[in-house]
């Protein structure tokens, strides 16, 4: 394994992590520092080291998304994807999912399809669009929707409930302010699912993942006089 993930713990996720993998994500991470110093594609600073724990962070959602997701062959969308956080790790590491992408700055879409060929990850799909665009394109067609910093919860389970199937759920990636967000979330057209905490090692700020589905209400019915 290689020995800067060793070092941030990131056998202690507990993902049975193949030579592969580690392989791929390694090469994820030097080709997001690379283009990182020319074209800034994320708010991250500093050295690889940065870099790496963005990216256990990201990945340690992974346990819980596969409790809840079942199908080997589900359909994911990323919003907001920006450097390909959290979707491209992911897509690297379970294979059988389909992930969308959905970013809408020019220069970071077209990070992402150069990892897309590097790696081979043919699990992906890159949508150089807003996210309002892709629900028109594509209402109710994902499983599931995940984002990590891309906006307030309220806002991104709004943009969410177009793009799910209408069992689909919504993985949030949150940190210390998740009560405060979830306060603004209407429980009458939300379900909370699951609100875990992660533990990240090397990371001592608090995350959390919080899992929803829409409250699909029955239409009413209309009293005959």
């Amino acid at each position: 394994m290689s020995e800067g993930l060793a070092e941030l713990g990131i056998q202690s996720l507990g993902l049975d992590l193949s030579p592969g993998n580690i392989a791929d994500l390694e090469v994820f991470l030097q080709e997001m520092g690379r283009w990182n110093r020319v074209h800034n594609l994320t708010a991250i600073e500093g050295d690889t080291n940065s870099i790496r724990l963005h990216l256990i962070d990201s990945i340690a959602v992974l346990p819980l998304m596969r409790h809840f997701l079942v199908d080997l062959d589900a359909r994911i969308a990323d919003l907001g994807s920006g450097g390909g956080l959290p979707a491209i790790p992911i897509a690297i590491l379970q294979p059988g999912w389909n992930m969308t992408l959905i970013e809408a700055v020019r220069k970071k879409t077209a990070f992402l399809q150069h990892i897309r060929g590097k790696l081979k990850l043919n699990n992906i799909q890159i949508l150089s669009e807003r996210v309002e665009s892709t629900a028109l394109k594509h209402p109710a067609q994902f499983d599931a929707v995940i984002s990590r910093a891309f906006t307030s919860l309220k806002r991104f389970l709004d943009l969410s409930l177009p793009l799910l199937k209408p069992e689909g759920l919504v993985f949030a990636m949150k940190a210390k302010r998740a009560d405060e967000e979830l306060q603004e979330v209407s429980m009458e057209d939300w379900r909370l699912i699951a609100d875990q905490p992660l533990h990240i090692p090397s990371l001592t700020v608090e995350r959390r993942l919080l899992v929803l589905s829409p409250v699909r209400k029955s239409p009413s019915l209309k009293q005959t006089p």
